[in-house]
């Protein structure tokens, strides 16, 4: 594992592009499964899960064509090979748990190891995604590794689960769209990575209602058809080099697309100080005053509650978090969606922060402290080490953060762009 060396209190200004969305490219990966013929991905960012499903597929005969600097992947599946090939999942990453639906429609049978990696969040179920397969017909085997079986047909299934699951809506449509008869989902994901798969899947010939909502629609056809489609900019990335650009006192512009989209993640943001201006096709950070807004109700804490879409994402509570240790004012961080996330946050005190963890769920932050350079340690949270990043970067001196090559699954060259940008920073 490598260490990230930061050298905070310098500048980070310019402009920049972010990498095509990692949440995204990958169900979108994994929906070209559902189609014989020719898929085309555009703005692919360079990442290593990414890498690992490509092997999969060369693996059961597909042919793949990518070229990096074009940020392309042609794709094109056979069948046949993957109906006759061994039906176990790619173990090492969590997208495996992507290829539950589109695997079982091209084998009789699929076998799914539950130990996927991925970011170390907590408890994630998979239980939500093996009841969709079990809703349109599929049988599991209570074993381990699971076995799924299904039967000749596949049919439609109305679904309201408990929670707006990402991973396991994307599971529901890529089964619904090809599936016999119409299914609906009610209490759907709807976040930004979820509305490229399905738009994809609408390319492709899938007739779904409900794009963006929390209730979706799926209405089976026999065949999906080849297509080429974007995959949208990460914003994510956009977040993290914007709350850059501002704890640093830089002027940084990122030209994107999803400004639409940034509207809540900037004026959670707001709530730390941090001062925008939303353009077409840009965004702007323009600066910092550090102070912690105070809500307007007597003796209440400011706070920013992460939650599914439409509300602030979970993947960015701990960029704010990182953050809100150079702000002057209390504030209460609270992560909705994963139990267990914030045990990280005790590395914060080794830059002199002081911080609360309440629960799993929640943290509070006092600022005001004087924060120095230090060593930390990250977990394996590919937003974690971004968070103690931003620690870093806004103090003056050296500061070195421990395994920090997680940030390479969702951040392509991330190094070698802050540098561009003005950024002190270096692997060793």
């Amino acid at each position: 594992m490598s260490d990230l060396i930061v050298d905070g209190a310098h500048p980070v200004s310019g402009t920049i592009r972010p990498s095509g969305n990692k949440n995204a490219v990958l169900p979108m990966l994994c929906a070209t499964l559902l189609t014989e013929d020719e898929v085309t991905l555009t703005n692919v960012p360079e990442i290593s899960d990414i890498d690992k499903l490509v092997e999969y597929f060369k693996s059961k005969g597909s042919r793949v064509e990518r070229d990096l600097a074009a940020q392309t992947l042609v794709i094109q599946h056979d069948f046949e090979a993957f109906a006759t090939s061994d039906a176990e999942l790619p173990v090492g990453i969590r997208a495996a748990v992507l290829l539950l639906a589109p695997v079982l429609m091209r084998s009789e049978h699929l076998i799914f190891d539950t130990e996927a990696k991925g970011c170390a969040l907590g408890v994630r179920e998979i239980d939500p995604h093996l009841e969709i397969l079990e809703r349109f017909g599929g049988t599991i085997a209570a074993t381990h590794p699971y076995r799924i079986e299904r039967r000749n047909e596949i049919c439609g299934a109305d679904l309201w689960p408990d929670y707006a699951s990402v991973t396991a809506t994307e599971t529901f449509v890529m089964i619904a769209a090809v599936a016999s008869g119409t299914s609906h989902l009610n209490n759907a994901a709807s976040e930004p990575h979820v509305q490229a798969l399905c738009d994809m899947l609408a390319a492709m010939g899938a007739d779904l209602d409900g794009i963006g909502t929390s209730k979706l629609t799926v209405r089976g056809v026999k065949t999906l058809s080849g297509t080429v489609a974007r995959v949208p900019d990460d914003h994510h990335e956009v977040a993290t080099f914007l709350a850059i650009g501002a704890v640093t006192g830089g002027r940084l512009t990122v030209e994107t697309d999803m400004g639409p989209h940034m509207t809540l993640i900037l004026r959670q943001f707001g709530k730390l100080g941090m001062q925008f201006e939303i353009g077409e096709g840009r965004v702007t950070a323009t600066g910092w005053t550090r102070r912690i807004t105070e809500p307007y109700t007597a003796e209440m804490l400011p706070k920013i509650e992460a939650a599914p879409w439409p509300s602030f994402p979970a993947d960015l509570l701990p960029h704010a978090i990182g953050v809100s240790v150079g702000c002057i004012g209390d504030i209460l961080f609270w992560n909705k969606v994963y139990e267990g996330a914030l045990g990280w946050s005790a590395e914060l005190l080794k830059f002199g922060a002081r911080v609360h963890l309440s629960d799993p769920h929640r943290l509070v932050v006092f600022g005001g402290n004087p924060l120095r350079p230090a060593q930390v340690e990250a977990p394996y949270i590919i937003r974690v080490v971004v968070a103690l990043l931003l620690a870093a970067i806004q103090i003056p001196g050296e500061s070195r953060i421990k395994n920090a090559d997680p940030i390479r699954r969702a951040y392509p060259h991330f190094v070698e762009k802050l540098t561009a940008l003005g950024a002190k920073v270096r692997w060793e």
